[in-house]
């Protein structure tokens, strides 16, 4: 990682021992504060990254700092080392194991990359507008996976789900799954499984470039945390800590992830929707358009379904698009529309491999948990096929005809 600027220790003693291991990789410089005039270093230093000493700091004065670096821009991340406290939203906790130097820079480097792509973001949209870390809301946007099966796995689920979206499961195959099916935020490795197994599925994650940048939270006190994972913390500690832990590396991996997405959607000139990865409704319309034509000229087929959503479950629609886009084929196309919808064309797929396909993308969703553990995200479909003489205006007032339940 090359340099950004420096890196600012803060802390109430002299030079914490952590310094040091910053200083001996000769990647940063390190300046160091106290707590009296971090203010000041913010201002005369403007660090790309804070580090803080926050073993004995309470809730209140780390608060304070938090606020300071969520108004700098681009991101500016805020590392507490052992806290003992409950950490504000935007602080990223990091705990000092003997034996592991390279931790806390493998954990600063994964912060570093976060701004250096909202920077680039800053740079490149235009018009400019502001974008935040703080603009994150994990309930709405964030999704958390929970893998257990003990005791604590109930109250774990309901701790992150009262602050996050969260997908469970029971079993390590049906975690794979769902990380293979959606976009995930953050892992909760929960208890129920034993050391072998654990070992087995956090060496996988190392091992997986899509995966290793994922945080992780073991709550077993069983492993050391010395996988190639940058951003794994154990938390042997009760359900609200570990969400209290988990949920800063957490928004910051979703806030990644939309920058990530709103990248994309300036290299597509504005044709991509940030929020899902999908077209926007107008850039599906024309492109629909023209797939209806084209068919209709050359011959082939065409298809096209709807996912509607209700009421219950507020982000339902925001998560079902995010699995459609990472799902769905390359050639097919879709879009979030304003009646809590969405409507994925399938080029050159006739109708009963187009209700297939469907079933299987209402499958993913139907799994799908945000919050409430008894609310599940089923969408009501329709599927319609282009048939000779079809418009586009024909072959969607089809569709948006009474939709039915998926079938399982």
């Amino acid at each position: 990682m090359s340099q950004q600027g420096p890196v600012l220790i803060v802390s109430a003693s002299a030079k914490p021992p952590f310094a040091t291991v910053l200083d001996e990789t000769k990647l940063f410089p390190v300046v160091v504060t106290d707590w009296n005039e971090v203010g000041r270093a913010i201002e005369q230093v403007k660090p790309a990254a804070i580090i803080a000493a926050a073993e004995g700091v309470d809730f209140v004065t780390l608060s304070g700092l938090a606020k300071r670096a969520a108004a700098r821009a681009p991101y500016l991340p805020l590392i507490a080392v052992d806290p003992a406290t409950t950490l504000p939203d935007t602080v990223i906790a990091f705990f000092q194991k003997k034996g592991l130097p390279d931790r806390l820079v493998a954990r600063l480097n994964a912060s570093l990359r976060v701004r250096a792509l909202h920077a680039t973001v800053m740079r490149r949209l235009v018009p400019p507008a502001p974008v935040a870390l703080t603009d994150i809301d994990p309930v709405g946007e964030a999704t958390t996976l929970l893998i257990g099966r003990g005791g604590a796995y109930p109250t774990l689920s309901v701790a992150l789900g009262e602050r996050a979206g969260v997908v469970g499961a029971l079993s390590i195959e049906a975690a794979a799954k769902h990380l293979s099916n959606r976009d995930i935020d953050g892992i909760v490795l929960a208890e129920g499984f034993t050391p072998r197994v654990m070992d087995a599925f956090l060496t996988v994650l190392t091992e997986d470039v899509r995966f290793r940048p994922l945080p992780v939270i073991v709550t077993s006190g069983e492993l050391t945390p010395r996988y190639e994972l940058p951003n794994l913390e154990i938390v042997t500690a009760g359900p609200t800590r570990v969400a209290d832990m988990a949920l800063p590396m957490i928004r910051q991996h979703a806030f990644e992830a939309r920058l990530g997405r709103m990248l994309k959607a300036i290299d597509a000139k504005g044709l991509i929707d940030p929020r899902t990865g999908l077209l926007t409704k107008a850039a599906f319309e024309r492109d629909f358009a023209t797939a209806v034509y084209h068919t209709a000229e050359r011959g082939g087929a065409l298809s096209v379904a709807r996912f509607t959503f209700d009421n219950v479950q507020p982000r339902a629609q925001f998560d079902g698009a995010r699995i459609i886009s990472r799902l769905m084929r390359q050639a097919d196309f879709g879009a979030v529309y304003d009646d809590r919808s969405l409507v994925v064309a399938f080029a050159g797929t006739d109708l009963r491999n187009a209700q297939a396909i469907t079933r299987r993308l209402a499958s993913v969703m139907r799994h799908t948990q945000n919050g409430r553990r008894d609310v599940r995200a089923e969408p009501a479909v329709s599927v319609a096929t282009l048939l000779p003489g079809d418009s586009t205006m024909s072959l969607l007032g089809r569709l948006f005809g009474t939709p039915e339940r998926a079938a399982s």
